[in-house]
């Protein structure tokens, strides 16, 4: 394996493949053109290598981040919920089908989902707790800041 080459898992991602990436999670918008200038290729070049990175699967999606707060969900919320006996599937399938529900995790320990949610105030909130309490016992958190707001994985 070459020096500028690391292993992750079954792929080999050279320098060139981690300072593409690096870019992408600063800036998604960045054009082909701009990307090739930031790390020395052909706006062509750049396109096969972020194809192949789609292909096996390093890059999941391109999506745009909004601002809750200015979409009127003043608060988000953090709901751990531990399900009733058989209830574990529908707690997933509720989390899948809630439209304030932004990020689901099954998770070890206590609770078996750790929920993120934004909704508009305190009743908006009581109103979602009330949608999950009838599969199981649930805990609830309101955010009040975030020191580390949402980033890419550093590479």
């Amino acid at each position: 394996m070459a020096a500028n080459q690391r292993r992750n898992g079954d792929l080999t991602l050279d320098t060139t493949d981690h300072r593409l990436l690096a870019e992408l999670q600063a800036d998604a918008r960045l054009s082909l053109a701009e990307l090739g200038r930031r790390v020395g290729l052909s706006s062509p070049a750049v396109a096969d290598r972020l194809r192949r990175l789609e292909s096996d699967g390093v890059i999941v999606d391109h999506r745009t981040e909004l601002s809750p707060e200015a979409l009127g969900l003043a608060l988000t919320s953090i709901i751990r919920v531990r399900p009733s006996p058989r209830q574990l599937h529908k707690v997933a399938d509720l989390a899948r089908s809630t439209p304030e529900v932004v990020e689901c995790h099954r998770i070890t320990g206590d609770d078996c989902f750790f929920i993120k949610a934004h909704v508009r105030d305190v009743h908006h909130l009581e109103d979602l707790i009330d949608r999950f309490t009838p599969y199981g016992q649930t805990t609830t958190s309101i955010v009040q800041s975030s020191p580390v707001p949402r980033r890419g994985i550093a590479l």
